[in-house]
């Protein structure tokens, strides 16, 4: 079963399709429109003409989360810049890379409350502690729960089509709020 959202924007209709999809192969999100492009061709007119279609509407596909291995040596990582909004995890380097509103973030991957592993619920479009159920907006901000503060966040900067993320430093909310709100690029 194919699980959607109907949604619309300043009179714009889109379906988002949030489950029953598996992953689309490929390494960047690029690779993986141009796959759907070539082979699932399907999918797409089956969201947009079914009975309740219309000639406007789109349709848009939340995938999974990716893991990622960032390239470079010291207290700087590379990492390719997504093509559209995602949540990418770099297991060994403890990093969630997030771009999402037009914006990329750089967080650690514990949570900050006893940092236990925070995890990417796509179908509740947050992230959420492994522990204590904290939960964080896609931007890392607070909800609820037993943490006390945002995600912690890694300095970013763009260099041509990749994002650098320092490693060495990292910016809690509550300590340096203004730092916190800096460390994203826009892309």
């Amino acid at each position: 079963m194919i699980h959607c959202v109907d949604t619309h924007a300043e009179g714009e209709p889109s379906r988002i399709i949030v489950g029953g999809v598996l992953d689309v192969p490929g390494t960047t999100m690029l690779e993986k429109a141009r796959r759907l492009e070539r082979e699932g061709d399907w999918l797409r007119r089956l969201c947009l003409f079914e009975p309740r279609g219309s000639a406007p509407l789109s349709a848009d596909l939340v995938l999974p989360v990716s893991v990622i291995a960032g390239s470079g040596s010291g207290p700087e990582r590379s990492y390719p810049i997504p093509m559209a909004d995602s949540v990418n995890i770099d297991r060994k380097a403890q990093v969630i890379l997030v771009r999402y509103a037009n914006r990329m973030y750089a967080f650690a991957l514990a949570c900050p409350h006893e940092h236990a592993a925070v995890k990417w619920l796509a179908k509740d479009h947050r992230f959420q502690c492994t522990k204590h159920d904290s939960q964080y907006t896609p931007d890392g901000k607070y909800t609820s729960g037993k943490a006390t503060r945002n995600l912690d966040r890694f300095p970013v900067r763009k260099e041509g089509s990749a994002v650098i993320v320092t490693m060495d430093r990292v910016f809690q909310s509550d300590q340096n709020a203004s730092a916190w709100n800096e460390a994203g690029i826009d892309v």
